[in-house]
């Protein structure tokens, strides 16, 4: 006979349903991708669900969108939703990805390369 599995195991699907009260989507115009960094704007309110209120604590520096669903083990589908909660309340802001430093000429390195061979 099997063990019933606990209603509030991370992976249970009724779990991330009552996190994201039913929601599947979030609001078109907020973007997260998995590398957006989230910061946080304020302390944690009081009344705010454990995971909201999780998300807040743990981002008092940048974290990404991927890193959040890492910490609280839950899928980046659910985070979103959560961190859109927090968007709307203005609790966390959203900030794009440092940019990666764009590369330097490749003219510019060989005549450096060439200006050190020389010495």
């Amino acid at each position: 006979m099997s063990k019933p599995k606990n209603p509030w195991d991370q992976g249970n699907p009724d779990r991330l349903y009552i996190l994201t009260t039913g929601r599947a989507s979030t609001d078109k115009d907020l973007r997260l991708d998995l590398v957006t960094l989230i910061v946080a704007r304020s302390e944690t309110d009081p009344g705010l669900q454990p995971e909201h209120a999780a998300i807040v604590r743990m981002c008092d520096y940048p974290l990404s969108v991927a890193e959040i669903s890492a910490y609280l083990t839950l899928p980046v589908s659910t985070v979103t939703v959560l961190l859109t909660d927090l968007l709307t309340n203005d609790q966390v802001e959203a900030r794009p990805p440092v940019p990666v430093a764009a590369l330097p000429d490749v003219r510019l390195l060989e005549a450096v390369m060439h200006g050190l061979q020389n010495l």
